[in-house]
C-alpha cells in the first residue's frame, strides 16, 4: 500500500549544528501516527519541515517528502498554499502565538474556510459555529466576535483545533494539541479527531509527551532523541515491550495518579483563607456599551491553604482557576470577597502595605516565555524582584544571588548572561521557579506549571518543587488539569466548576473516592496508560 506521506533522510540543521540527523518514516493513510521525545528532541521541527515552515536560517535537506502525488521538496511556494491547510493542516503548540491577536475567532476559522470552499457568507458563519461546537466552545454563537485575549488558554487551542478541522485534511498534524486541556475536553477533542478519522479516513500524526494518551490513540509510536529516530514500533509492542534505554526512561518518569503523597510534618497554621471570593466582568452591549449582565468567572469561592501545604486547584479550562489565582494576588480587580494571608486581610492594606507583601506571594505563570522580558538577561529578569522591593543590591551580590538560585533549580552559572529564548521549555520553567524563589515568598501560585513540559521534564520540575517545600516550607496553590501530576504533589484538592468549588478533600479521599458526579467525570476521563 502507497503511504499518504513518505518522508526518507530528512535532515536539518542551523549553521554547523544539526537538529534533525537523518530520520526516515511513513504516514499511511487514516493511520495514528504518534512522534513522541523529550523537548528539544526535534518533534516539532520535524513537523515543520515537512511543510516547508521550518525557519528560514534553517538549512533543510532530504531525499524525499511526498505527500500522495505531490512533491512537497519541488512544489513551488505559491502551489504549496494550497496544500498548507487542505491536504495538510497544523493544530500549533502556542495557540497566543499562532492566533492573530486582531482578528476575531469568527474571521481565523472563516479565513481557512473561505480559502478552500466555495461557500456564502451564512454557509461560512454556519460551519464556524458548527466547528466551534464540535471542540466544545460553549456558547458558540456568542463568542464568534471574541478576540483571542478573551479566551481562556484552554479555549484558545480550541479554536486552533477548529481551524485545522476546517480544511477538512487528508493530514493532520497535532503538535501537542491537548497540552492546555482539562481531561474531559481532552477527552472530547480526541474523540472527534478519531469520529473524523473514520469518517474521512483522515491520517493523524500526534506531537505529544503524554505517553498516556499516545498509548489510548496512536497505531504506531516513534521516539525521538536528540534529532534521531531511537525506536519505532506498533502501540502495543512499544508500551508492553520497549527496546532502547531512553523509552523505558520516558515510561519510567510517568506521573501515577495512584501515587500516595508523603505526609508532611508541619504545624497546621492556616496561610491563606479565602471566603466568598468573586470575580465578575460584566457584558456590555449596544450603541451605549450599557451592562446587560455578567460573567461569573469566579464566584463565591472559599478555601484554606495550610503553611507548607499544597492544594490542588482542578477543574475544566475556563472554570476560573487562573483568574481565581491572579485575583488572589491582586494581578486583576476581585468583585467580593476577602482574602486573609498570614493573619492580614489584603483588603484593608494601603498600596505601600500591600507592596511590603508581595514578597512573600509569588505566581509562576503557564508559559514561562510569555512571562519573561524577551529582551533581559537571565541574571536580571531572576534578581528583578529583589530590586524592585529593596534596591540594596550591588552588582557582586547579584551575581551570587543569582548563582544560588540557579544552582536550586538545576541550572548552571552559563545561564547568567543569556536570553530567555535560548532554553528549552523546562529550562524556561525553572527559571521562572528561581524568579519567584528570589524573594524568599510564603505562598507561590503555580499556574500549570508543568503542562507543556515532557514527563522527564515534568518529574524534575515536580521534584524541585517538592524538595523546595520540604526545606523552605512554601505553600503552593497548584492550578492544573494534569490529575496524575496532582497526585504526586499534592495534599488535599478542590475541583473548581464553573466558577464555583464543588468539591474538596485530602488529595486520596477526590481522587478515590469523589462524591460529586462531575470529579467523577473527570475521574473517568483521564487516559490511562495501556501496556
Amino acid at each position: 500500500m502507497q503511504p499518504l506521506l513518505q518522508v526518507e533522510n530528512l535532515r536539518l540543521s542551523f549553521a554547523k549544528q544539526s537538529v534533525i540527523k537523518g530520520i526516515n518514516f511513513t504516514i499511511n493513510k487514516g493511520e495514528t501516527f504518534a512522534l513522541v521525545g523529550e523537548s528539544g528532541s526535534g518533534k516539532s521541527l520535524a513537523a515543520l519541515s515537512v511543510l516547508r515552515l521550518h525557519p528560514a536560517q534553517a538549512n533543510l535537506q532530504a531525499e524525499t517528502i511526498q505527500l500522495n502525488e505531490i512533491d512537497i521538496l519541488r512544489t513551488a511556494e505559491s502551489d504549496l498554499c494550497q496544500v498548507r491547510g487542505r491536504r495538510i493542516a497544523m493544530i500549533f503548540q502556542d495557540p497566543m502565538s499562532s492566533l492573530n491577536p486582531v482578528m476575531t475567532i469568527a474571521q481565523q476559522i472563516s479565513e481557512t474556510i473561505q480559502l478552500h470552499f466555495l461557500l456564502d457568507k451564512q454557509q461560512c458563519k454556519q460551519r464556524v459555529v458548527e466547528l466551534l461546537q464540535q471542540v466544545g466552545i460553549p456558547e458558540a454563537k456568542r463568542r464568534l466576535n471574541d478576540y483571542p485575549h478573551q479566551l481562556s488558554g484552554g479555549q484558545r487551542q480550541r479554536v486552533m483545533i477548529a481551524i485545522a478541522l476546517a480544511g477538512e485534511p487528508d493530514l493532520l498534524i497535532a503538535d501537542e494539541p491537548t497540552t492546555a486541556l482539562d481531561v474531559t475536553i481532552q477527552a472530547q477533542i480526541l474523540a472527534l479527531l478519531k469520529e473524523l478519522q473514520q469518517k474521512n479516513g483522515m491520517a493523524l500524526w500526534l506531537i505529544s509527551h503524554d505517553l498516556a494518551l499516545v498509548s489510548n490513540m496512536a497505531d504506531r509510536v516513534v521516539v525521538m532523541q536528540a534529532g534521531e529516530i531511537v525506536e519505532i514500533a506498533d502501540n502495543a509492542q512499544l508500551f508492553s515491550h520497549p527496546q532502547h534505554e531512553y523509552t523505558k526512561k520516558l515510561l519510567a518518569a510517568l506521573p501515577d495518579i495512584n501515587a500516595v503523597p508523603q505526609q508532611k510534618s508541619v504545624e497546621d497554621s492556616v496561610l491563606l483563607k479565602v471566603q466568598s471570593f468573586k470575580v465578575h466582568y460584566p457584558i456590555k452591549k449596544g450603541l451605549f456599551k450599557r451592562t446587560v449582565g455578567f460573567v461569573k468567572a469566579v464566584d463565591g469561592v472559599d478555601f484554606t491553604l495550610a503553611a507548607g501545604k499544597t492544594l490542588a486547584l482542578v477543574g475544566e479550562s475556563g472554570c476560573g482557576k487562573t483568574t481565581l489565582g491572579k485575583a488572589l494576588l491582586n494581578l486583576i480587580p476581585k468583585t467580593a470577597g476577602s482574602v486573609i494571608f498570614n493573619g492580614m486581610d489584603l483588603s484593608q492594606l494601603s498600596y505601600a502595605q500591600l507592596r511590603e507583601q508581595r514578597a512573600a506571594m509569588q505566581i509562576i505563570f503557564q508559559d514561562p516565555i510569555a512571562a519573561m522580558n524577551p529582551r533581559m538577561l537571565i541574571i536580571d529578569i531572576i534578581s528583578e524582584g529583589v530590586q524592585a522591593l529593596t534596591n540594596t543590591l550591588t552588582a557582586e551580590e547579584k551575581v551570587e544571588l543569582v548563582n544560588g538560585l540557579l544552582a536550586q533549580v538545576g541550572l548552571d552559572k552559563t545561564a547568567l548572561y543569556r536570553y530567555p529564548h535560548e532554553f528549552s521549555g523546562g529550562q524556561r520553567q525553572r527559571i521562572c521557579i528561581a524568579r519567584a524563589l528570589a524573594v524568599k515568598p510564603k505562598l507561590i501560585i503555580c499556574d500549570e506549571p508543568t503542562s507543556a513540559l515532557d514527563v522527564s521534564v515534568q518529574k524534575t520540575i515536580i521534584e524541585l518543587l517538592k524538595n523546595l517545600q520540604k526545606t523552605q516550607g512554601i505553600s503552593y496553590l497548584f492550578i492544573t488539569h494534569d490529575l496524575a501530576v496532582v497526585a504526586e504533589i499534592a495534599d488535599e484538592i478542590a475541583v473548581m466548576y464553573t466558577g464555583k468549588i464543588i468539591e474538596q478533600g485530602s488529595t486520596q479521599q477526590v481522587l478515590h473516592h469523589p462524591k460529586q458526579a462531575y470529579t467523577q467525570k473527570l475521574l473517568s476521563a483521564v487516559p490511562v496508560l495501556q501496556r
